[in-house]
């Protein structure tokens, strides 16, 4: 999934000198391996920072560039150069959580209403900052994609959910959203269990309960199955008592969804369980006939190979 980096830097007294060093950043950011983009921050309004963001492949290759010597010589330049930075890089994965206290938005901003839009992001931030632990917005124009990014900081993740369920931001967003085709989105999170989450249209979607449990399933299932078949053996011979070896047969079970399973299946299904993008009744059907399929072989298989059925064979 691809991974995204923001570090903002305090407003610099050389505009020009600043513009010119993000250009070498930049530069030296697109011969790294996995580089997808990297965008400076609209920062003409006041109330917005500055800011630079790269977009990689992954997260591995996010971090070997923010590891790497070749930034690290260009910060040191920069802040020779009067450049610094305002606060530690933020890293944003996409299907991953947020950090804490963070927010980022994604907008679809109409074609010649791009002045509109960052006045209204303005008043927006200058509502915002009248709030407990606001530390700052930083505005994203569209780079290598089609839309414009906003991360909003606050000291904390309760503050920050007391800013987005706020009145006064509710006032806000009628003339952002008039600069916008359709509404903005934020990035999802999609837990190991495959629950997605997004907030979308100011509300936040979730997966619906039952596709949850329908791909729990398609998973659990054979995985009780197999360890049955070859792990409670394995423990019996080892004089494990009834109790235990059940408990020890549930931790593999668990670490198994959580950490292989699940993450690999909700990959496969990702579109499915996307509240928004799985919302149409194309995209749900296809995938409870996928489910239903893969239910349907695994009964199958289980009921018809001797071999794999754990109360006929001997131990």
């Amino acid at each position: 999934m691809s991974a995204i980096a923001v570090t903002i830097f305090h407003r610099p007294v050389d505009r020009p000198a600043f513009d010119t060093w993000a250009g070498e950043l930049l530069a030296a950011a697109r011969t790294a391996p996995g580089f997808i983009d990297a965008v400076v921050s609209v920062y003409d309004d006041p109330r917005l920072e500055p800011a630079i963001s790269a977009t990689f492949a992954g997260e591995g290759q996010l971090h070997a560039w923010l590891d790497g010597a070749q930034r690290a010589e260009l910060l040191r330049a920069g802040r020779l150069r009067g450049v610094h930075q305002a606060s530690s890089d933020l890293v944003v994965v996409e299907g991953q959580i947020t950090p804490p206290g963070i927010a980022v938005f994604r907008h679809r901003v109409s074609a010649g209403r791009e002045t509109d839009f960052i006045t209204a992001q303005g008043d927006l931030t200058e509502a915002s900052s009248r709030f407990s632990g606001y530390e700052g917005t930083v505005v994203f124009p569209a780079g290598a994609g089609e839309q414009w990014m906003t991360l909003i900081r606050f000291r904390t993740e309760r503050l920050l959910s007391g800013w987005l369920k706020s009145p006064q931001r509710l006032d806000a967003l009628p003339s952002l959203r008039s600069a916008l085709d359709g509404d903005f989105s934020t990035f999802s999170h999609t837990t190991p269990l495959g629950t997605t989450v997004r907030f979308e249209n100011g509300e936040t979607e979730m997966t619906p309960s039952w596709k949850t449990a329908m791909l729990v399933l398609m998973v659990l299932y054979p995985t009780v199955m197999l360890l049955a078949r070859f792990v409670g053996p394995v423990l019996d011979r080892f004089g494990a008592e009834p109790w235990l070896a059940m408990w020890l047969s549930q931790v593999a079970s668990v670490s198994l969804l959580q950490w292989v399973l699940m993450p690999f299946a909700v990959a496969r299904m990702r579109r499915w369980l996307d509240p928004v993008e799985g919302r149409s009744g194309t995209v749900t059907v296809r995938g409870t006939v996928v489910i239903f399929g893969v239910y349907a072989v695994t009964l199958v298989v289980f009921a018809s190979i001797t071999w794999l059925q754990f109360w006929d064979y001997p131990h």
